[in-house]
């Protein structure tokens, strides 16, 4: 879909449900793209279900994964990338 600046200015709701709709809306200067109108992608958080489901095809639903007390303290990862002995 393509619109001018001026039609753009007075269809903007038309353009904006087409753009959220997936479609992408260009706007054109003097005939030239100028910019184009997206949909803003939201973010998908964590799909806890799916990282189960490749867990198990995987073979790892029985891996159990420890981590030392001291893991997050900044000595344990200066001794893990070998810069203290």
């Amino acid at each position: 879909m393509e619109f001018s600046i001026r039609e753009v200015k007075a269809r903007f709701a038309e353009a904006a449900a087409a753009a959220a709709r997936g479609e992408r809306v260009i706007v054109t200067k003097h005939g030239v793209p100028f910019v184009a109108l997206v949909a803003v992608a939201r973010p998908a958080g964590m799909d806890f279900e799916k990282a189960e489901r490749i867990r198990r095809d995987l073979g790892l639903d029985g891996v159990k994964v420890t981590m030392p007390a001291d893991f997050d303290e900044p000595a344990f990862s200066r001794q893990v990338l070998g810069l203290e002995e």
